[in-house]
């Protein structure tokens, strides 16, 4: 989630930038830290609900549940937002579907061949694709050190392709990478757009609104393929904790850490949610991280920290 965030991706780029930052305390790196514990927990949740549900059938569940829960939050805490929500009903629908709907079923299907600790590194090549979109879309100037970050980032994706990083091999691993890279991308597309068409607008009120939309999206989709077998409590406890956990609540605490300590330090979960999404795999399905995997998620993050400007090169004879 993986990490831009109108969606956990792309709202903070709503927030204007001459706000002020606070410094972090103790409360808001327990936030950090639980927030990205939920997002690593979404590539597990999805590894062993995806099989019993089936892509499409588990992310209406995410979806439709996490925008009953924000929707609700809405009329509790801002209910004028929902004027916000009428007026930009279409645009919303967009980031519905780039930031939720298409993004979290490639996710789905990816983990049905890929590990929960490979599915959370690939998807850290996010900010990596925002940064390559922004610049190709809205003219977002790169910089030496990121054109670097984003050779690197991706130079980690291959090191992590072709060590296997503890996937299993063969066409439908390749194709599982293909997916979860085509979800980063597709999470990239929706921060620039929504930098472009929806700055401003209320990042809750937006991100209850975007599981609206991709509830709606894919309701016909899921329907359809709705599995003909029982599922199992435990894929239905996981779906439920995907949707209120890693979805619904992982928001509230995102936009929180936005107000609190600005966008640009709550981004940094992006480094944080593989080390999750490995722990996670490790202690619940026995994936045990390899060298490969190491490697690349080494690569991945260091080339996303130059990337989005976290960590900067010197310029020769200043400090």
């Amino acid at each position: 989630m993986a990490a831009d965030v109108a969606s956990p991706r792309g709202a903070a780029r709503t927030i204007a930038p001459s706000m002020r930052t606070a410094p972090m305390k103790a409360r808001d790196l327990s936030d950090l830290l639980l927030l990205a514990a939920l997002w690593g927990g979404s590539f597990l949740f999805m590894r062993v609900a995806a099989p019993e549900f089936g892509p499409l059938a588990l992310i209406e569940l995410r979806v439709s549940i996490a925008a009953l829960f924000l929707l609700g939050l809405v009329a509790l805490r801002r209910p004028a937002a929902f004027g916000a929500l009428r007026r930009e009903a279409r645009a919303i629908a967009v980031v519905g579907t780039l930031n939720s709907a298409l993004p979290f079923v490639l996710f789905a299907y990816a983990v049905l061949s890929l590990t929960a600790g490979v599915a959370s590194i690939l998807n850290a090549t996010t900010p990596l694709f925002g940064a390559l979109v922004a610049w190709l879309w809205l003219g977002d100037r790169l910089s030496t050190g990121r054109v670097l970050g984003l050779v690197t980032g991706f130079v980690g994706v291959l090191v992590l392709v072709w060590g296997r990083g503890g996937a299993p091999g063969g066409t439908g691993s390749m194709l599982a990478v293909g997916a979860a890279l085509a979800a980063s991308l597709s999470y990239g597309v929706s921060a620039s757009y929504t930098k472009r068409r929806l700055t401003g607008v209320d990042p809750l009120a937006l991100a209850a609104g975007s599981q609206l939309s991709a509830a709606v999206l894919l309701a016909p989709l899921a329907l359809a393929a709705w599995p003909a077998q029982p599922v199992s409590a435990r894929a239905w406890g996981c779906a439920l904790l995907l949707a209120v956990g890693s979805t619904a609540i992982a928001y509230v605490i995102f936009f929180r850490l936005i107000a609190r300590i600005g966008p640009a330090r709550a981004i940094t979960v992006t480094f944080l949610v593989p080390v999750f999404g490995v722990l996670w795999g490790w202690l619940a399905l026995g994936e045990a991280p390899t060298v490969p995997m190491a490697a690349g998620a080494a690569v991945v993050l260091a080339g996303t920290a130059l990337a989005t400007g976290l960590v900067r090169g010197r310029t020769p004879g200043k400090p």
